[in-house]
């Protein structure tokens, strides 16, 4: 079953499909750069999935097979970043985006199909984990733009894929193969591009096969080892969120298919 989210610019889609929620950034012409209406787009969309009991796992991607994000559309920035409060509203806009994808309630990926560059790298680092087709290129460019990039972003970047690689992409701005960002791990899985669909809904659909309630609690402790604030670890939430899968009806259930050899029917609850 496929549905729809009616969303404040058709340049993001957001749909339904089984139990995977697609945010799609949809600016082709423009290689998927975002403007902040699009920004706002996804933040409806990404509340929208979270609290939507069929949704288990979101995919974000981008249209028209040229690129996954490139970025910000400049073309906007006069309107949206032409004075140092528009630029305050704006950065604050992307930062809360960036920081609701980085700590979702559900697995996220990234299906990654050609140019991944600036913000849109720092959007892919924010996701659980990103798979790429075998054309896609990756690129921090801000040192040819003169840009300055925030604590957070380049803190997501090193947690990704270590200081020196970080250091490397981005003293240089020099773009990356898929096969280099493999090895970086950058991304997880580099397929042929006829082939990411169909890969990444594999990937969805056995995750959303799995017990909800222990993915979360997993996801929120994997947020747990490494916060940007170590003061605000909540090792008693953890603890909470591990005993609430083991007093769960899944954890029943899984017992229970697991004893007569069966597919376990898990319902977060």
């Amino acid at each position: 079953m496929t549905t729809g989210l009616p969303l404040p610019t058709n340049k993001i889609q957001a749909r339904v499909e089984n139990a995977t929620g697609h945010v799609i950034f949809n600016n082709p012409e423009r290689y998927n750069a975002v403007s902040l209406e699009m920004w706002d787009a996804v933040e409806v969309a990404l509340s929208a999935f979270a609290e939507d009991d069929q949704v288990r796992v979101v995919v974000l991607s981008g249209s028209g097979g040229k690129a996954f994000v490139s970025g910000a559309d400049i073309s906007k920035f006069e309107k949206e970043r032409g004075s140092r409060e528009a630029t305050e509203h704006y950065n604050s806009r992307i930062r809360l985006v960036y920081e609701l994808i980085e700590n979702y309630p559900k697995p996220t990926i990234a299906m990654i199909n050609g140019h991944c560059i600036g913000g849109g790298l720092n959007l892919a680092a924010c996701t659980d984990f990103r798979v790429a087709s075998a054309k896609s290129r990756f690129a921090m460019p801000a040192a040819r733009l003169a840009l300055g990039y925030p604590f957070d972003a380049i803190r997501r970047l090193v947690n990704t894929v270590g200081a020196a690689t970080a250091k490397k992409m981005m003293f240089t701005a020099s773009p990356i193969d898929a096969e280099t960002a493999l090895q970086s791990g950058l991304v997880q899985e580099v397929v042929a591009e006829e082939d990411l669909l169909t890969r990444v809904t594999e990937l969805a659909d056995n995750i959303a096969a799995n017990a909800p309630l222990t993915i979360r609690t997993m996801k929120y402790i994997a947020t747990q080892v490494m916060p940007p604030d170590p003061g605000a670890r909540d090792l008693e939430r953890c603890d909470d969120m591990v005993a609430a899968c083991f007093a769960s009806e899944d954890y029943i259930e899984g017992r229970k298919a697991f004893m007569e050899k069966r597919k376990p029917q898990f319902q977060g609850k």
